[in-house]
């Protein structure tokens, strides 16, 4: 439905412009505007339709009818700021207070109606009836009647001779006056974000539904177009060609030619004795789309990225080698090593030699497995070695160890800080910021995507200039990779016997020049994401092109899915790391308590502090409860500096890890969006407090099977999610799932504290046993409704069996619940009774 509203200024009722007697108004001094200035076609010329550019009759056309014409008159706006006059572009429905704009104190003397008015001679016997500005093509069509002494080209040349003899300069150009033109085609009015353009497109339409129309040679069409200014250049379409309609393009020497050019013949009907053929053809005339956002703004972005690839992409690569390198490391600098040297003469820095001679009592336990990793990173064949260990275990001091010298060619990444990273703009950050690629520019990312969602309104399609996570993660990747196979091809010299080696084959020939790329914390969640995904590709493609050894350290068992599908035709080298041996992890405790820092009496000096110890007999019972992990053998030997005894340390390591399994898994109320339920957890800490659990025996159970939380409805992915939240591990055998045990050692003590707490263990028994009857409840419905539907079939004996079968299962799942309930009435009078 199309609404009416009052305009009490338009075009048409400009003083000039008007066939009345113009009645004063606010524009010319008034108070009041003027309600009614007089009838047309038998309407009120006041009211008038919303839009003002779809033409007569919403067609989008504007025709002249007999004894009219109507002329184009251009350069009467500036076509350069069509955006200042329409922000943002919509339909002219907004003319009337545009031209208010036009009219105010500060603008009278530029009004661009003004302009066409002193365009027109008065002399001339003509009358006009209608204006319609085009914005975005700086003119405006002029419709006028005129007396049957006179015709409408007579007009058209009178009006240019005037404007010849008296030219017309608006204040925008004032070096090139106004130019008019007959129009002699049918104009579209169109309001579509299309802009103008030197090059139009000129399509030939046949004159009926169903009829041919001929294809204008180039003469012809120079000769028709060739008034409205200098034609640069007109091409045919490719005699091959099927695309329908034929067309040609021409391309003038100015915009504002063209803009005339297509208001003034769109639509225009070409007689046989014109060359349009025996039944005539009409020219249809579009701007070239060159213009059009959909294609200038691609074209931006292309031109865009080029420069920024041009120009930034080597001062990226510049600051990752640095990073690689330590270009920039204060450490490697002569002046802050002298400095630290003649430090070191005056302090001892005890503290920092006791943890470094700590870590030297395990190296010997790992010997072989240091050696077995510095053997893999000098031979020729690709390296793309795993390191997997649970936290703790020791994997990244063990990398240092196996990489001494090698320190200036090595990349740290740490997954952790771009997982953890919150949106895609701070994930690009930190994923630049730990590779050293600089300089980002992340707000400019920003604004594009602001610039997207306004292109997006307005085109109905992206621009293109922001980037998706995934674009941005593989350029930084890939620049990486160019400065590592920099850094790598620096040791080449002109000189060398391999100098005639191509860089591919110099770096297979050559893997100690190769950089060394450690992935730390891969996998750190147990969670699927775009990040592992790039990563895991992004080192394939170091590997198999020789560019760099790539080493991951994870704590995930599962981590050959991940790395499969980024090398699913290679075979990785792995190292599993575990707990110390109780010799190695009794050595370190000890390591630890000699390097205490001591007052430098006589005893210190004769005695070593664990020589000193009296309670140290109590060590090998208390590491074989600890284990061999090394964070918490490092736990252990803080709390024995401290003068605490091992029976008493180890007695509150294991109630501080039984404090922290109830919280984090036991009793949170607030579950998150974690994988598992507090049952599952429940009852792997009150089996596994016994002895160690199979796989498959712990799926088929009711709380792993049937399990009523939705999120822990998968029985493997909730021990999955378990296995990475560390409170279990499960062990492999024949690369299947098979052992379940504890996450570590300590665990198991702490397991066996939980449940010798009678209230508590009454406590979580109960919501098991709740669970287990709701979930048998659930099966005992499901029977009785399909021995419903049974009962009500014909009797058949075929049936016989299936009814029994069900019969059988009713009564089993209603021994279990019997026998559940009465266990939960024994849990309550437990509960009822104890704190």
């Amino acid at each position: 439905m199309q609404t009416s509203r009052r305009i009490f200024f338009n075009p048409t009722s400009l003083p000039g412009l008007r066939t009345k007697p113009p009645r004063r108004d606010f524009y010319n001094g008034g108070i009041t505007p003027r309600p009614m200035v007089g009838l047309r076609n038998g309407m009120w010329r006041g009211i008038r339709k919303e839009s003002t550019e779809t033409g007569e009759d919403q067609s989008g056309h504007i025709t002249a009818g007999l004894n009219e014409g109507i002329l184009f008159i251009d350069n009467i706006f500036p076509l350069k700021l069509t955006w200042l006059l329409r922000y943002p572009l919509r339909s002219e429905r907004n003319l009337p207070d545009l031209l208010n704009r036009f009219h105010s104190q500060t603008l009278s003397a530029l009004d661009p109606i003004g302009l066409v008015k002193r365009a027109i001679p008065t002399s001339l016997p003509l009358k006009i009836t209608e204006i319609l500005p085009r914005f975005k093509d700086g003119g405006a069509f002029v419709k006028f009647s005129h007396p049957d002494a006179i015709t409408a080209k007579e007009i058209e040349g009178l009006v240019g001779r005037y404007l010849d003899e008296n030219p017309v300069k608006p204040w925008f150009n004032p070096f090139r006056g106004i130019r008019t033109r007959l129009v002699v085609g049918k104009p579209w009015l169109e309001d579509l974000h299309r802009f103008p353009s030197c090059r139009i497109k000129v399509e030939f339409i046949p004159t009926s539904p169903g009829g041919t129309a001929a294809e204008l040679s180039q003469e012809t069409l120079y000769s028709l177009f060739r008034k409205y200014g200098k034609l640069a250049e007109i091409t045919s379409q490719a005699s091959d060609s099927k695309v329908l309609p034929k067309f040609a393009y021409l391309d003038f020497a100015r915009m504002r030619h063209a803009i005339m050019a297509r208001n003034c013949m769109h639509g225009i009907k070409i007689a046989e004795n014109q060359g349009g053929g025996a039944a005539g053809t009409e020219l249809r005339i579009w701007d070239w789309l060159l213009n059009h956002p959909r294609i200038v703004i691609p074209a931006l972005v292309v031109i865009t990225s080029g420069v920024a690839i041009a120009v930034f992409d080597p001062i990226r690569t510049f600051f990752i080698r640095a990073r690689v390198e330590h270009s920039f490391n204060l450490k490697d600098n002569r002046v802050y090593k002298w400095f630290k040297n003649q430090a070191e003469d005056i302090f001892t820095f005890r503290l920092h030699k006791a943890e470094e001679a700590s870590l030297d009592a395990i190296w010997n336990d790992r010997k072989q497995v240091i050696d077995q990793l510095g053997t893999w990173l000098m031979e020729t064949a690709e390296s793309f070695i795993v390191i997997q260990g649970p936290r703790g275990s020791g994997k990244k001091e063990l990398l240092d160890q196996a990489l001494q010298g090698r320190a200036q060619k090595t990349l740290y990444i740490d997954c952790k800080k771009i997982i953890e990273a919150r949106g895609d703009s701070a994930t690009i950050s930190a994923a630049a910021s730990e590779v050293g690629y600089r300089p980002l520019f992340a707000i400019f990312n920003s604004m594009s995507s602001l610039i997207d969602l306004a292109a997006q309104a307005t085109i109905g399609s992206k621009s293109g200039l922001s980037e998706t996570l995934d674009s941005q993660l593989k350029k930084i990747f890939e620049t990486t990779t160019t400065a590592l196979k920099q850094v790598a091809l620096s040791h080449r010299k002109k000189d060398d016997k391999d100098a005639t080696l191509s860089d591919e084959d110099f770096l297979e020939a050559h893997p100690e020049y190769r950089v060394v790329v450690v992935v730390d914390n891969f996998l750190h969640r147990n969670e699927e994401t775009i990040v592992y995904d790039k990563i895991a590709e992004w080192a394939a493609t170091m590997t198999i092109e020789n560019v760099a050894h790539i080493i991951f350290l994870t704590n995930d068992i599962s981590y050959s899915k991940s790395l499969s599908k980024a090398l699913p035709d290679r075979v990785f080298r792995s190292i599993a790391l575990g707990d110390l041996s109780p010799e190695a992890a009794k050595k370190f405790v000890i390591s630890h308590l000699d390097q205490q820092q001591d007052s430098p009496t006589e005893d210190v000096v004769k005695l070593s502090p664990s020589q000193k110890r009296r309670d140290l007999n109590e060590l090998d019972e208390c590491i074989d409860v600890l284990g061999g992990r090394l964070t918490d053998l490092e736990f252990l030997a803080r709390r024995l500096k401290t003068g605490q005894t091992p029976s008493h340390a180890i007695k509150e390591i294991i109630q501080q890890s039984a404090s922290e399994i109830m919280k984090m898994y036991l009793l949170t109320a607030d579950k998150g969006d974690r994988k598992f339920s507090a049952q599952q957890a429940w009852t792997l800490v009150k089996l596994l407090a016994e002895k160690d659990l199979r796989y498959n025996e712990v799926l088929l159970s009711n709380i792993f099977a049937s399990s009523l939380t939705p999120a822990a409805s998968n029985g493997e992915a909730a021990l999955e999610a378990l296995a990475a939240a560390e409170l279990i591990s499960i062990k492999t055998q024949n690369g299947r799932p098979a052992t379940i045990l504890p996450g570590k050692p300590l665990l198991r003590e702490s397991f066996k504290t939980i449940v010798s707490d009678t209230a508590l263990r009454a406590r979580l028994d109960l919501a098991a046993l709740k669970e287990n009857i709701a979930i048998e409840t659930k099966s005992i419905t499901k029977y009785e409704d399909e021995l419903t539907v049974l009962g009500n079939l014909p009797r058949q004996r075929e049936l016989g069996a299936r009814i029994q079968f069900l019969l059988d299962n009713l009564a089993s799942s209603q021994q279990k619940v019997e026998q559940w309930t009465k266990e939960t009435v024994a849990l309550k009078k437990v509960l009822s009774e104890q704190y």
